[in-house]
């Protein structure tokens, strides 16, 4: 189907709907913090669950669009534009369409992975699951004129690890659903990325994410990948919900990046194929809590949040993993859906509705809140920017469950300064 049908079926959504699907975790108390009926009328708020999940639906198929429509017709490479900061030069072609899709399918995976529930997002995830898996076809096979290249530099190693992140996200879209010659053509590809060695950083979790997915996905795999970054990263651990980028600390984004949500979720993978992987598991989760209940104290009423840190031009995909513990409904005790929701749509809209945001052709351009060329790093071109994708995870809970259902609660930035109680903040000693 081609992208301007798409973008009218997308543009189309008149309504959702979901089906309840299992999640294997225990939910914590969905103690309310303030009163929604005195919620603040400044900055920008939530317009209650089914428009809030009308809105994320309709930002996500625009990002999705332009990459999977353009790679699963042979054409990504002709047609996405590489924009880089001044003075950057052309070496980062050869890694954006790779990044481009990697990072969009990390946040993508969970919504198309529900599947068809009747509705028409139904439809509309079922034909995203289908572009998307014939963008993978396109991408791993050799003899396609977009086959990407998983092997020259170590940012190949990066953004393969967020493609094998996708395929841990959406286990039956992109895992179960491959047609024969695309699952090996993935594994070869998964496969090529282990010639680079990972900076002793937050690099050895890449290493591990392709592990994982190698596991999941029934091929062989490499326990030591994966045991030297859980173990490594413990080391790292520097208190309070933080872990230091390799062994200095840095004030970014980074543990919501990629640090936090692939420790997660590679222990989600294959957490049980080892008894020595067994404690690992409740620290993380426990200071995965902390740390999302830190992001959602980071937004401010009117949606934005503190520059501070390299990476800006990800926007909203700072806040990858407080919609990640949404997804897992594993949100920090006293954190209700209604709030994390209604954080998570202001920083949405703050950071990827203001104009300059995409350019005519619907790719996304440079910058946290507009077009802001100079906060294109030299590591950060086009394709980087599709890391904002990751704020979407909650699309996949149905739209039955409570994170769409309740009503918008206040976060705690809109409590602090509007007069109304507020929950005190605490360090985790637990660790």
């Amino acid at each position: 189907m081609e992208r301007r049908a798409f973008l009218e079926l997308a543009g189309g959504l008149a309504g959702v709907a979901g089906v309840p699907r299992n999640v294997d975790n225990s939910p914590p108390s969905r103690t309310q913090v303030g009163d929604p009926a005195q919620q603040p009328t400044f900055g920008v708020i939530s317009e209650g669950g089914a428009e809030d999940r009308r809105r994320w639906v309709a930002l996500l198929t625009r990002l999705a669009a332009p990459i999977l429509t353009s790679l699963a017709g042979g054409t990504l490479k002709q047609r996405m534009p590489i924009e880089v900061a001044p003075g950057v030069g052309d070496e980062r072609r050869g890694f954006a369409h790779l990044e481009a899709l990697g990072r969009l399918l990390a946040g993508l995976a969970p919504w198309i992975d529900l599947g068809d529930d009747g509705s028409e997002e139904g439809r509309l995830r079922v034909e995203y699951a289908k572009l998307a898996r014939r963008a993978l076809a396109m991408a791993t096979d050799p003899a396609s004129p977009d086959a990407l290249d998983f092997t020259t530099g170590g940012q190949a190693l990066v953004d393969t690890a967020f493609l094998a992140h996708a395929t841990l996200r959406a286990p039956r879209a992109l895992g179960e659903a491959l047609d024969d010659a695309t699952r090996e053509h993935l594994l070869t590809a998964f496969r090529s990325a282990r010639v680079h060695l990972p900076g002793f950083d937050n690099w050895l979790l890449f290493s591990a994410t392709i592990e994982a997915a190698l596991y999941r996905l029934g091929a062989e795999w490499d326990r030591v990948r994966i045991d030297y970054a859980l173990r490594q990263h413990d080391q790292w651990y520097l208190g309070d919900g933080l872990y230091g980028d390799g062994p200095e600390f840095r004030w970014d984004y980074y543990n919501s990046f990629v640090i936090q949500p692939m420790l997660v979720d590679v222990l989600e993978a294959c957490g049980k194929q080892s008894s020595q992987w067994t404690p690992f598991r409740e620290p993380i989760l426990r200071r995965a809590r902390r740390y999302a209940s830190i992001l959602e104290r980071l937004v401010a009423p009117d949606g934005s949040f503190p520059a501070v840190g390299r990476s800006l031009a990800y926007r909203c995909g700072a806040f990858q993993l407080l919609a990640q513990m949404a997804l897992r409904q594993e949100l920090p005790y006293p954190m209700s859906p209604g709030q994390a929701r209604a954080a998570l749509t202001a920083v949405i809209r703050r950071t990827l509705e203001p104009p300059g945001t995409f350019d005519d052709d619907g790719w996304l351009t440079i910058g946290l809140s507009g077009h802001q060329p100079h906060l294109g790093e030299t590591y950060i071109s086009t394709g980087s920017l599709y890391l904002c994708a990751t704020a979407f995870l909650p699309l996949g809970l149905p739209a039955s469950d409570e994170f769409w259902t309740v009503p918008p609660q206040p976060w705690t930035w809109q409590l602090a300064w509007s007069g109304q109680p507020f929950r005190r903040d605490y360090a985790l000693y637990t660790d």
